[in-house]
């Protein structure tokens, strides 16, 4: 037991992944009716820590004490038991029940075993509701609220529980700015009542309006924690990015060529909002953006797979259509998706016809399949790309994260693609793995591919890009050459600041 005086306290905490060190000795003190804010790039260790404080992973090493006594979190039920909520992004919420009943799903009054008190339930509901200065009827369906009340809901479902320590995901993300007026309203009402909140945010002027104290992640460490009255903006972002650029990102500049895709004024159903850039023969043009920018939807789109609702896209001057990926991968574009397990891959088919599935008509004649054509086709890309298997016949599931990814970039390879669009090509794989992925885009833009780099590791982002498009909120918020590209001016971009701000 300890007499610290905080409410919760986190000690040296290690988490493991395959392959990744998630979390290395990380700190976190929180104190009674405080709002502390987590800080930190995409990566840095936030949801981890968080999962792990709301009994969603388990630790693998460190100590954890709640109101001073060594505490165990087994699980989020027993998480829940010692007063600790959280509120992910994606809300946690059945529509087509009432409010009341989302509040105490699975934990109803009852008159005895089976029959619902309902006027207790509704009673007791609308309380909460009431106590949090929110204009919600208990017996409304969920489906009838916006997203600021729908968030108003999960507050006070944490709070039936009697959460003392609340933990809030990026709340204001999809908020408005008079949404996000009316939740700081509810967060002090909170701190007033005692409530403890962690709270997670990429908007830094927030931060300054309900902030306590700001704890720092970076790459999984515990860089500090600091009163945020005795920080600026500037500071807090140098404490969040402030790295050199690892040495193992082989950059080689390649010639630069013409103009092979245009993109000009597209809109996707106001997701998408007047995005306009060209790209080049020889060039990679990295997009950078925090979590929810729209980067990922960006790719889907130029690979057919969303629906355009205006604007245009051309291909080497010539304007074309893409209503699905069959059309993208007709006109030359491959996407090496952001995530390959579910989308870039079919696990339990081998490596050989992962490689040939997007490219199956090159290896039919008179509806027969050529296995000699296939089998050399596999055997080609596995030297290539040096794919470490025992065989073409070996089940993707059992490759490493990065000969997994090496098959994805095989089949594009095969199928002519000459713009690449790479979501997060470096994502869950080691060191050396990453080194070889780079090399291979070096030696696509030596041979004249264009690239579409999009990442969330800024030292990957400056290392290997040409020129820099930083997306927000649906939109190119500012572009910026390597050479004057600088981590702080991309997370100046990222959160709406002009990045002469950083300077």
């Amino acid at each position: 037991m300890t007499n610290s005086g905080y409410i919760l306290e986190m000690h040296n905490i290690r988490k493991e992944f395959p392959g990744v060190l998630a979390l290395d000795d990380v700190q976190l003190t929180l104190k009674k009716g405080e709002v502390h804010v987590l800080l930190g790039e995409n990566g840095a260790g936030k949801s981890t820590l968080m999962k792990i404080l709301s009994g969603a992973y388990s630790k693998d090493s460190g100590e954890i004490f709640i109101d001073g006594s060594l505490t165990e979190i087994q699980s989020p039920a027993h998480a829940q038991e010692l007063g600790i909520g959280i509120i992910y992004q994606e809300f946690n919420l059945n529509p087509y029940l009432s409010v009341a009943e989302n509040i105490f799903l699975g934990r109803e009054p009852v008159y005895f075993p089976g029959i619902i008190h309902w006027d207790r339930l509704y009673r007791e509901a609308q309380s909460i509701l009431d106590s949090l200065n929110v204009n919600i009827n208990a017996k409304q369906k969920v489906e009838s609220l916006g997203v600021a009340m729908q968030q108003m809901v999960e507050v006070a479902k944490a709070l039936s529980l009697k959460a003392r320590i609340l933990i809030m995901d990026e709340p204001t993300a999809s908020l408005s700015n008079k949404e996000i007026e009316s939740l700081f309203k509810t967060i002090m009402h909170l701190k007033q009542q005692g409530v403890a909140i962690v709270y997670i945010s990429h908007r830094l002027v927030e931060i300054f309006e309900i902030g306590d104290r700001v704890t720092v992640l970076r790459d999984g460490k515990y860089i500090g924690t600091k009163p945020v009255s005795q920080l600026t903006r500037e500071e807090m972002i140098k404490m969040m990015v402030n790295r050199d650029l690892d040495d193992q990102i082989p950059k080689v500049k390649a010639e630069i060529g013409e103009i092979v895709l245009q993109v000009d004024n597209l809109n996707v159903n106001n997701r998408l909002k007047e995005i306009s850039f060209k790209l080049r023969k020889g060039e990679v043009l990295g997009i950078s953006g925090l979590m929810g920018a729209g980067r990922t939807r960006l790719a889907k789109t130029l690979f057919g797979d969303e629906i355009i609702t205006s604007g245009r896209i051309l291909i080497d001057g010539r304007e074309v259509t893409l209503k699905s990926p069959r059309d993208a991968i007709n006109v030359g574009i491959g996407l090496v998706t952001e995530d390959r397990k579910s989308e870039g891959l079919i696990l339990d088919l081998s490596v050989k016809h992962n490689i040939s599935l997007p490219n199956i008509n090159k290896f039919i004649k008179g509806g027969v399949l050529n296995f000699k054509k296939e089998n050399a086709v596999a055997d080609e890309y596995i030297g290539k790309l040096k794919i470490r298997t025992p065989s073409r016949n070996q089940n993707t599931i059992y490759l490493s994260g990065g000969n997994q990814q090496k098959v994805v970039l095989s089949k594009w390879l095969c199928s002519d693609t000459k713009i690449f669009i790479f979501d997060e090509p470096t994502r869950g794989i080691d060191v050396g793995a990453k080194t070889e992925i780079y090399q291979l885009m070096n030696r696509l833009t030596a041979n004249g591919a264009a690239i579409i780099m999009i990442s969330s590791e800024m030292p990957e982002i400056l290392g290997m890009s040409d020129r820099i498009l930083v997306m927000r909120d649906g939109r190119i918020a500012g572009e910026l050459s390597d050479s004057e590209a600088t981590q702080e001016k991309l997370m100046n971009l990222a959160l709406g600041e002009p990045y002469e701000a950083a300077v």
